[in-house]
C-alpha cells in the first residue's frame, strides 16, 4: 500500500498548512481535513471510502464538500466509516439540513450519495485484500486510530490522542509495523494544555514511545503552525531508541 499525506498540520496559517487527511492508494481516505481540497475532481472521484478518526472540524472539514462534489457523479455511495458515536455527531451537527444537507437520504434513501458504516474498536474492514482496523485512543470526544495492513506491511495512525496504554498495546501487537504516525500538538511548556485537551506534547510522546517494543519509523503529525520547529527540537532532545521525524505534506509512505 501507499499512503500520501494530503495534510498533517494542527491548523492553518501557513502556505503549506493543511489539516489532517491521508490518502491510502487512490481510493481510501483516512480523515478528511483541508488537504483534500487540493485534489482535482478526477482524484476525488476515485475515493470510495473515508475512515474518520473523530468528528473535530480539522479532521472532517472537507467531508461535506467532498460528498457534494462527487455524489452525483458516482455509481455507488461514498462510504464513511466511523464509530457509532462519531456518526451520531456528524448526523446531528453536520448533515442535519441546517449546516449541510443529509446526503445519506439524498437524492433518495434507496440510492443516497453517502452511506455511514459503523466501526468499533478492534473491528477491521477488508477492502480488496487491504485491512483497516480501528484502534483505541484517548481524546476529548469519541475517537479511534487506525491500523492499515497491506498483507505484507502495516502502518498505524493515532489520530488525536493523549497517552493511552491500550494504544501502546495495540501498536506492540503489530509484527509487520513499518510506520507509526502519531501526534504532538503542543510544546512541553504547554503540557497542562495538552493534558486538558487530550493531546500529546514531546515529553508525553517520549513516554509513549519508550514503551514500544516494535521499531517502526516514527512520523510526528498535528504540529501547531508556528510551533513545529520548537516541538520537533524538544522531541529530538528527549533522545530515546526511536528517532521521530516530522511528517510533511506531500510525503509518501509505502508498506
Amino acid at each position: 500500500m501507499k499512503l500520501t499525506v494530503l495534510g498533517c498540520s494542527g491548523g492553518i496559517g501557513d502556505r503549506h498548512a493543511r489539516t489532517t487527511s491521508l490518502l491510502a492508494d487512490d481510493d481510501i481516505l483516512i480523515d478528511c481535513g483541508t488537504g483534500v481540497g487540493d485534489l482535482p475532481l478526477a482524484a476525488l472521484l476515485r475515493i470510495g471510502h473515508v475512515f474518520v478518526t473523530h468528528a473535530h472540524l480539522d479532521h472532517i472539514a472537507c467531508l461535506p464538500l467532498l460528498i457534494e462534489a462527487v455524489g452525483g457523479l458516482r455509481a455507488r455511495p461514498l462510504t464513511v466509516h466511523a464509530t457509532p458515536e462519531t456518526i451520531a455527531i456528524l448526523r446531528a451537527h453536520i448533515f442535519n439540513w441546517h449546516i449541510w444537507p443529509d446526503f445519506s437520504t439524498l437524492p433518495d434513501r434507496a440510492a443516497p450519495y453517502l452511506r455511514f458504516a459503523p466501526i468499533a474498536e478492534g473491528d477491521g474492514r477488508d477492502l480488496g485484500g487491504r485491512t483497516i482496523t480501528a484502534l483505541p485512543v484517548r481524546h476529548t470526544v469519541p475517537a479511534v486510530g487506525y491500523r492499515l495492513d497491506s498483507g505484507t506491511g502495516q502502518l498505524v495512525f493515532s489520530g488525536d490522542t493523549a497517552y493511552c496504554a491500550e494504544l501502546v498495546a495495540a501498536i506492540n501487537a503489530c509484527p509487520a509495523l513499518r510506520h507509526l504516525i502519531i501526534e504532538a500538538a503542543f510544546p512541553d511548556e504547554q503540557r497542562d494544555l495538552a493534558a486538558a485537551s487530550r493531546h500529546l506534547c514531546p515529553s508525553l510522546l517520549q513516554t509513549l514511545l519508550a514503551e514500544l517494543t516494535v521499531s517502526p519509523e516514527i512520523h510526528v503529525s498535528h504540529l501547531k503552525p508556528g510551533g513545529a520547529a520548537r516541538i520537533m527540537a524538544q522531541i529530538g532532545a528527549g533522545g530515546g531508541r526511536l528517532r521521530p521525524r516530522q511528517l510533511r505534506q506531500g510525503q509518501v509512505l509505502e508498506f
